[in-house]
């Protein structure tokens, strides 16, 4: 019986694993987003997690304990500097799992392993729907501010509007001042 296996081995020697599990990480914080089987991702994920909790807080301490799997300076900086505080009002859950659909040729299932990007929560509300009341009982429509259709299909260029000539330049002043004083004299 295989009791209380703590994690996947994923077929590799642990100093393999180790090394792999350095070079997806460090992948992982430099590209914010990578590609890879879901045995590796599920794998890969929970050290990502406790590195990102630990970068929320920069000390000596917290510098060595992630460097000693992020070996790359620049990466590590990033990990205090940017990602550590992009999170530190988020209690967890710092990554993201979405499966892509399996691989070509042995059909492993791929997944993409990214950082959440945390942007403001902006409450949606359902476009042209109706309130309703306690009761359930519809009241009037909502208006939303939607600016207005455009006449001209999309992809298709705005004509164009030819520019009226202006009057006021000097070298056009002259000449029609001219005509306008010969205009008049002839009339009188």
């Amino acid at each position: 019986m295989k009791n209380k296996i703590g994690y996947n081995r994923l077929g590799r020697s642990s100093a393999h694993r180790r090394a792999m599990t350095r070079n997806m990480l460090t992948a992982l914080f430099h590209h914010e987003r990578i590609r890879t089987t879901k045995a590796k991702a599920l794998a890969v994920r929970s050290t990502a997690e406790k590195m990102i909790t630990r970068s929320k807080v920069d000390s000596v301490h917290n510098r060595r304990m992630i460097g000693r799997d992020i070996k790359d300076k620049a990466i590590l900086a990033k990990m205090f500097t940017e990602i550590g505080p992009r999170y530190q009002e988020r209690p967890g859950g710092y990554t993201r799992v979405l499966k892509l659909g399996p691989r070509r040729g042995d059909a492993a299932e791929m997944v993409l392993l990214e950082l959440v990007q945390d942007a403001p929560q902006a409450t949606t509300k359902p476009a042209g729907g109706t309130k309703r009341t306690k009761k359930g009982a519809k009241s009037e429509p909502e208006t939303t501010d939607k600016p207005e259709p455009s006449t001209v299909k999309d992809g298709a260029p705005e004509p164009e509007v030819p520019d009226r000539p202006e009057a006021s330049t000097t070298e056009d002043a002259a000449p029609q001042a001219e005509e306008a004083a010969g205009d008049d004299e002839a009339e009188a």
